[in-house]
């Protein structure tokens, strides 16, 4: 029997591309993921919004096993700022999501972030925000049982109807953040209502819900030389993070530190069973680039070419901060 073999992987890449982003029946979909969650902190948490004070915009790309045939390409840009009328910061962005170059997702999303100074030291942002999402298949890369010819391989036209390969909804989420000069923590609720993503339209079960995705995270910027005496003023810090989610039955744990002296920031993480991850970023007080390397530790394994992630952030002078204001301190990347 001799079947082709490329075909053979283009059908493991489709299996993984349903599992990892959504398929048209039953399996749960799961968000697109950053390695580096503080440099796009609007996809992390929408309470980070305003969080610098003055206009920020970030960009981000994500390359994730480019060896595979059918890799998963995720983009996104995002704006904010915090704006004293509103008492709170607001920000928006849009996220493109590529997996195996055959479903494709794109969202965009607006949110509010309230800020609540309850003492001299501690604060407290509350966010909601609204976004509108759609995904898409290109039903001509897909392949079926009903193609295969035992000897040739994939060399007939398949009988399966795929009603559509389009859907579109909108989408809810809120967030919560809590910080000092030196410690934050702050927990995310995505997909409140758990939007319809069915590939097929509402046809009794064949519905396929976004699962809620629960976000914890939490980390410290700890200075190892401070200056003047104070606690908070340094050029060399240390700061340890952990972050938690929960997405269905699919739950992931993050582990790591990073190491800042002046402008250059080094990071190690451990996502457990998963990867282990290296990055290094520059940051001056406008602008920021990091790169992150995951190195894939899953039966995937090297050969996968594991994931390379970019990162790039502006942030745009403006006006002195108010006295009372407490910009949140936590890593860039």
């Amino acid at each position: 029997m001799i079947i082709n073999t490329k075909n053979i992987v283009r059908v493991g890449t489709l299996v993984l591309l349903f599992i990892a982003g959504g398929n048209m029946t039953e399996v749960k979909a799961q968000d697109p993921e950053f390695t580096q969650f503080y440099a796009n902190p609007l996809y992390l948490n929408p309470a980070l919004a305003g969080s610098k004070r003055c206009p920020r915009i970030g960009l981000n790309y994500r390359n994730q096993w480019p060896n595979l045939t059918g890799s998963f390409v995720t983009s996104s840009a995002s704006y904010d700022q915090f704006v004293d009328g509103l008492n709170g910061g607001i920000g928006f962005y849009a996220m493109s999501d590529n997996a195996a170059n055959t479903l494709k997702t794109t969202r965009a999303a607006f949110m509010y972030s309230y800020k609540i100074p309850l003492t001299r030291k501690f604060s407290i942002n509350l966010a909601a925000e609204a976004a509108f999402f759609q995904k898409s298949i290109d039903v001509n890369k897909l392949t079926f049982g009903d193609m295969i010819d035992p000897r040739r391989g994939f060399v007939y036209q398949t009988s399966d109807i795929v009603p559509g390969n389009s859907v579109s909804n909108v989408d809810f989420s809120a967030g919560i953040l809590g910080y000092t000069d030196v410690f934050y923590f702050g927990a995310a609720a995505h997909h409140l209502t758990e939007p319809n993503e069915s590939l097929l339209g509402n046809q009794g079960d064949q519905n396929a819900r976004l699962p809620m995705k629960i976000t914890g995270h939490a980390g410290a910027m700890i200075p190892l030389n401070n200056t003047g005496g104070s606690y908070s003023k340094g050029n060399t810090f240390i700061s340890p993070n952990i972050l938690y989610r929960q997405q269905g039955t699919f739950t992931q744990l993050n582990m790591g530190l990073y190491i800042k002296s002046g402008a250059l920031t080094y990071g190690v993480w451990y996502r457990n069973k998963d990867a282990f991850i290296a990055t290094v970023g520059i940051e001056t007080n406008n602008f920021r680039m990091g790169y992150s390397y995951d190195v894939t530790l899953s039966k995937l394994g090297i050969a996968s070419g594991g994931s390379h992630e970019v990162s790039l952030g502006i942030v745009f002078p403006c006006k002195p901060k108010r006295k009372r204001y407490r910009t949140i301190s936590c890593p860039s990347f």
